[in-house]
């Protein structure tokens, strides 16, 4: 059995945090893939790099925040994800807003 370098610290939807873990306090947090050139739709491979890679900043940003709220764990449970476009450039990007649980 192998274990990871780093202990889990943020839990998606139906997974729990220990059973030791106290709940704080809620918080919502915000973030949005890189901008690409050029509309897209969820069928499409630019949609599945975006999401990729607002998964990615949203995941580096909770653990900025757990680390400034002096958490331990964050349980998200409410995710909203959009496409954005810019009709002067004509970029597209995706936009999260995640809702999560601090745990200590």
């Amino acid at each position: 059995m192998t274990h990871d370098a780093t202990p889990k610290t943020i839990y998606w939807h139906r997974d729990l945090p220990p059973l030791d873990a106290e709940a704080v306090s809620e918080h919502t947090i915000e973030a949005d893939s890189s901008r690409v050139p050029r509309r897209f739709s969820r069928s499409d491979d630019l949609w599945d790099r975006c999401y990729a890679e607002l998964m990615e900043n949203v995941e580096r940003r909770l653990l900025q925040e757990l680390q400034r709220l002096g958490g331990r764990y964050a349980r998200v449970h409410d995710e909203k994800i959009e496409p954005k476009h810019n009709d002067a450039t004509g970029e597209s990007w995706l936009h999260g807003r995640f809702g999560y649980v601090l745990y200590r």
